[in-house]
C-alpha cells in the first residue's frame, strides 16, 4: 500500500514539469482584467462625480454670493427707482456711492453677456460672476407689501461647460423677496 501512495505522489509531482498550462494563463489575464475593470471603473466614478460636485458647488456658491449682493444693496436703498426699473433691471435710488456734489445717487443690476452686472452712476458695470458660471435667467417684479416696496428676484445661474464633459453641468434657481428698510 505504501508503494502505491508513493507512486501516486510521484506522479502527481512528475506530471508538472514548470510553467503554466494555457488555460492557467487565461483564467489569470480573465481575473486580472475584471479586477483592473473594477478599480478603473470606480476611479472614473469618483472623477466625475467630484466634477458634478465642485461644478454644483461653484455654481450655488456665486448665485448665493449675486443674491446677498442684491439683497444688501435693496435694503440700504432709498427707493426703487422705477423709470429704469424693469423686468430684467432693477434700478435703485440709493445714499452710497455718492459722486461729488450729489446727494443721491442710482446703481443697476442687469445680465450683461453671460453676467449679472452691477453699474453704479457713472462707472462702467461690474461683472458680479466669474467665467466659469453664467446667467441664464434674471426677473425683477415690483411687490408691495403694505407701505414697504419690495423687490422679488429670481436668479438662474449654471456652470459653464466648454470641455463638454459628462457630469460637470449644474445648475441652480435662487428666489428672494427683498424689502427696502425705512430709514
Amino acid at each position: 500500500m505504501n508503494q502505491i501512495i508513493s507512486n501516486f505522489k510521484f506522479q502527481i509531482s512528475n506530471s508538472r514539469s514548470g510553467g503554466f498550462s494555457i488555460l492557467e494563463v487565461l483564467i489569470s489575464i480573465a481575473i486580472f482584467s475584471f479586477i483592473l475593470l473594477t478599480v478603473m471603473s470606480f476611479v472614473f466614478w469618483m472623477s466625475s462625480s467630484n466634477v458634478k460636485t465642485k461644478a454644483d458647488a461653484d455654481v450655488l456658491e456665486n448665485a448665493q454670493r449675486i443674491m446677498d449682493t442684491i439683497t444688501y444693496e435693496v435694503r440700504g436703498a432709498k427707493s426703487i427707482y422705477t423709470p429704469t426699473t424693469t423686468a430684467t433691471q432693477l434700478s435703485l435710488e440709493t445714499l452710497r456711492y455718492l459722486p461729488t456734489d450729489e446727494t443721491t445717487s442710482y446703481i443697476d443690476f442687469f445680465v450683461c453677456g453671460t453676467s449679472i452686472c452691477l453699474k453704479k452712476e457713472s462707472q462702467s458695470p461690474l461683472p458680479l460672476n466669474p467665467d466659469s458660471v453664467q446667467v441664464t435667467s434674471l426677473a425683477f417684479s415690483q411687490v408691495q407689501n403694505g407701505s414697504t416696496p419690495s423687490i422679488e428676484v429670481s436668479l438662474t445661474m449654471a456652470a459653464k461647460n466648454p470641455s463638454g464633459q459628462i457630469g460637470s453641468s449644474a445648475s441652480v434657481t435662487l428666489q428672494s423677496t427683498i424689502a427696502l428698510r425705512s430709514y
